[in-house]
């Protein structure tokens, strides 16, 4: 399987472009700038936590019961969905409120959740060896990782898609790759569909998704691709540089990961799902969060108990 090239170190010429997304990201910018796009913490759903569950068959909730604290693999550098503000160090986006309210239905209060920023490439390995409890982070659902890891869910359906420099023309979709250098996580299944379905591209990985955007950005790459979730968070934060192009070339079905043994935590979860979709929390989170990219909320997916 081809690899593109992992530097190491930070990029040092930033252009004006750049400047803006990540004065955006952060919040920050000379004064009587625009404010950043983001989730309204006032609008975001206050979930009811469950005191009275007990889940003593599960041994990774046993485990964060008695240590008082649930941690949560997730990602921090996607606009509306994971996302956490390097000035207060705080995590928003519809994954981080899935993880909270599906938290609470487990017992644990919003200050009893503790998030941690897992790679694309080290989930399965951080779930297996009790690193983190479980994964909510646009994880996509497939058989390969099933014999990994348990999903519960899914609780949202993606398609993969493409962003490009809003100049661009000539990259309308997939078919458009031959001699494009494509960038994507390190063992997304994203760039592993590029790898096998569009072998005329360049691939090139990266250990997270905002380094392609970086490199977009300064020319390095032709396109970025991943789940056009990620990709209209990204677009909606810099209009003006970036867009999404072509229609999505694939189903993401989005889980929540577990341990592959612990059954009884991931058929919980399947429980809580369903039942903040039938209250109306896992709509009001959405529109509080990836529904500030103008994307309307979509019916959730049928969750799989499996």
């Amino acid at each position: 399987m081809r690899r593109g090239p992992r530097p190491r170190g930070a990029l040092l010429l930033v252009p004006a472009a750049l400047v803006l997304v990540l004065a955006l990201a952060c919040g920050c910018g000379r004064q009587g700038s625009p404010p950043a796009k983001g989730p309204r913490p006032g609008a975001l759903p206050a979930y009811r936590v469950d005191t009275a569950f007990s889940l003593p068959s599960s041994p990774t909730w046993t485990r964060a019961h008695r240590r008082g604290r649930l941690v949560v693999g997730v990602k921090d550098d996607q606009p509306y969905l994971g996302e956490r503000d390097p000035a207060t160090g705080a995590y928003s986006g519809f994954d981080i409120e899935i993880a909270r309210m599906t938290a609470a239905s487990l017992g644990f209060a919003a200050d009893e959740i503790g998030f941690k920023a897992i790679a694309s490439a080290n989930r399965e390995t951080s779930l297996s060896n009790g690193q983190i409890d479980m994964y909510v982070g646009t994880y996509t659902i497939n058989a390969l990782r099933k014999r990994q890891v348990g999903f519960a869910g899914p609780y949202y359906l993606a398609g993969q898609g493409l962003l490009v420099r809003t100049g661009e023309h000539d990259i309308t979709g997939p078919q458009d790759l031959k001699g494009k250098k494509v960038c994507s996580a390190a063992g997304s299944s994203s760039i592993q569909r590029i790898e096998a379905d569009y072998p005329d591209a360049t691939p090139v990985t990266y250990d997270t998704y905002s380094v392609c955007v970086d490199n977009l950005l300064t020319y390095q790459v032709d396109a970025v691709t991943t789940d056009d979730s990620i990709l209209l968070g990204y677009a909606a934060k810099a209009p003006e540089e970036m867009k999404v192009v072509g229609k999505p070339f694939s189903q993401e079905p989005y889980g929540i990961g577990v341990s592959k043994g612990d059954t009884a935590l991931r058929l919980a979860l399947d429980g809580a799902i369903v039942a903040h979709e039938r209250d109306g929390d896992w709509k009001r989170a959405y529109d509080a969060t990836l529904g500030l990219s103008g994307v309307p909320a979509p019916t959730p997916p049928p969750v799989d108990r499996y």
